[in-house]
């Protein structure tokens, strides 16, 4: 035999030799997700494990090591667990495949959770999931690595790196089904001249649908900052007006204004009595048991006049001792809506104060041929009688929209415009208008339909004034789910120029995941804003960011 023979057939050996000793093959991807890690949240999804097995023979997983780095206090975690979640690459609790791994209370900053579970040839998800200690620090942030794994025997284990994740922490409100609250909707936020905050929303008791159903104004305070929250209180409560049930007395889509200057804080909301049906008709003998069901910005739901029985109603309560209790709601309906327009209503969110001290709510309505529309409603004498200015925009329908004023003292509103539904192309963006006489005129902005995508959903606009140091700064902060055709991607935007430019350098996505998708900005503080969202975590959530997140140059 050639000496080029017997080389061969010892090449050919060795690679069947190298076959049949070399270790099985497990191949580990590990992602994370941009949502918030919440106080209150018992699982918190932190990392998504994707593990494949290779071969014919399953493997029994021993051991998990994780890593913290980027985890701002280790302190903030009271336990961290992992769940096997099968074939399923959502954490999902009702899943039948669902099982706890491991679980560590206390952790430090490297952490090995035990466990023992059989994984067969395939595909398999685990998620790391903590709870935070009800002392974590808002401003803090949390973040895992996956370092290594561990089986019953040797294997040839390859864990796919990837770029450190950084989850914020915020504080769960309100969360589905807590208080006997089914859903918490539509955010409100403000800051009153005590620093107290105050997180508005409805209370929407026995399902999530909107108007009409049994809905409250529900509220929240928190006098440090929103480290902690007092429990649930009822803001404005129609009770069973009229003798009908609370189910068709219902209050929705509030905004909340605080008046520094006569320390009034002041929730408005559409109140509406009983059920006009598709025809435009009152629906007469509701009871309890009545399934009759209609909504003011559907078919012919709300109507021309100023009746009960005609039109949805737009009330006002207020307080003057900081949010603790409320007055009896106040119907002025008759005072900033015409009587041809079918609809008059709070554009939810938060209201402002002028500089010269004029009371400005964001108001939106259905004109005299039903088509919705956005505006101002205002008082220059502090809240003892309003008016609306004329419709911001003519050739688009809008409706949910956000004030603010501008260096220069004009008023920016930024609007829902229905148009956007659809529109995945770059004429997608909120519809944005100024007016310099109080709403007599309005000019659209340069920065409408295109700056500012949307995929047809409620926004918040809030401009921040703060010191910075020694100089005064001011900020407009927007938030929305940045996406032109799902309300996912809750976003912070940042504009430094009065809404001109709002660079991508500045943006502070929140949540990745799909929510409802409502948010609103306050202040906190001068040195930190505040943002209360629907969230993919929670029903309501609150988070807090400190300005110098967004500095100067």
């Amino acid at each position: 035999m050639s000496i080029y023979k017997i080389s061969l057939l010892i090449y050919v050996f060795g690679i069947f030799f190298h076959l049949s000793i070399a270790k099985p093959v497990i191949q580990i991807e590990q992602t994370q997700f941009q949502v918030p890690i919440l106080i209150g949240k018992p699982v918190n999804p932190v990392l998504r494990i994707k593990i494949t097995i290779e071969g014919t023979k399953p493997h029994q997983l021993k051991a998990l090591s994780l890593q913290t780095q980027g985890t701002t206090a280790i302190q903030d975690l009271n336990t961290v667990e992992v769940y096997y979640t099968g074939k399923d690459t959502l954490l999902n609790k009702m899943s039948t495949a669902l099982k706890l791994f491991g679980k560590k209370a206390n952790p430090k900053a490297n952490i090995t959770l035990e466990g023992d579970t059989e994984l067969n040839p395939g595909i398999h998800y685990l998620w790391v999931t903590c709870r935070l200690t009800d002392q974590a620090n808002l401003l803090h942030k949390i973040a895992f690595q996956l370092k290594d794994v561990h089986f019953n025997e040797s294997t040839d284990v390859r864990i796919t790196d990837r770029p450190i994740m950084e989850q914020r922490i915020g504080i769960a409100i309100h969360q589905r089904m807590e208080n006997g609250i089914h859903t918490a909707r539509i955010p409100g936020l403000a800051v009153t001249p005590k620093g107290t905050l105050l997180a508005i929303f409805d209370a929407r008791r026995e399902s999530s649908r909107d108007l009409q159903g049994d809905i409250d104004i529900g509220l929240r305070r928190s006098t440090n900052g929103g480290q902690t929250w007092e429990p649930l209180t009822i803001a404005m409560d129609m009770g069973k007006w009229g003798g009908l049930p609370e189910k068709f007395n219902g209050v929705s889509d509030a905004c909340i204004l605080v008046d520094k200057n006569s320390n009034t804080i002041y929730i408005a909301a559409l109140w509406m009595h009983g059920i006009i049906d598709k025809d435009g008709q009152w629906v007469k003998g509701l009871k309890e048991n009545s399934d009759h069901w209609n909504h003011q910005w559907k078919n012919k739901g709300s109507q021309p006049g100023f009746g009960i029985k005609q039109t949805s109603q737009f009330m006002l309560v207020k307080s003057t001792d900081d949010g603790k209790t409320w007055s009896k709601p106040l119907n002025i309906t008759k005072m900033c809506k015409k009587k041809d327009w079918w609809l008059f209503a709070p554009a939810p969110g938060n209201g402002i104060v002028l500089n010269d001290g004029t009371l400005v709510f964001p108001t939106q309505g259905r004109d005299s041929l039903g088509t919705p529309f956005s505006t101002i409603t205002y008082s220059k004498d502090s809240g003892k009688t309003w008016q609306t200015a004329k419709r911001a925009l003519n050739e688009v329908a809008t409706t949910e929209c956000a004030v603010v004023q501008l260096a220069d003292r004009s008023l920016m509103l930024n609007m829902r415009a229905n148009k956007n539904k659809g529109e995945i192309g770059s004429n997608n963006g909120r519809a944005v208008c100024v007016t310099r006489d109080m709403g007599k005129t309005w000019t659209q902005h340069p920065s409408a339909f295109h700056a500012l995508p949307e995929p047809v959903c409620m926004a918040s606009l809030y401009k921040h004034s703060f010191m910075d140091p020694g100089k005064q700064r001011h900020l407009l902060l927007f938030s929305n789910p940045n996406s032109k055709t799902d309300r996912d991607h809750l976003t912070i935007k940042v504009s430094t120029n009065d809404g001109q430019t709002w660079p991508q350098k500045y943006w502070v996505l929140l949540d990745e995941w799909k929510g409802r998708g409502y948010s609103c900005i306050a202040a906190v503080d001068e040195q930190h804003i505040g943002i209360l969202y629907e969230s993919s975590q929670a029903d309501m959530v609150f988070q807090k960011i400190a300005v110098s997140e967004w500095p100067e140059k």
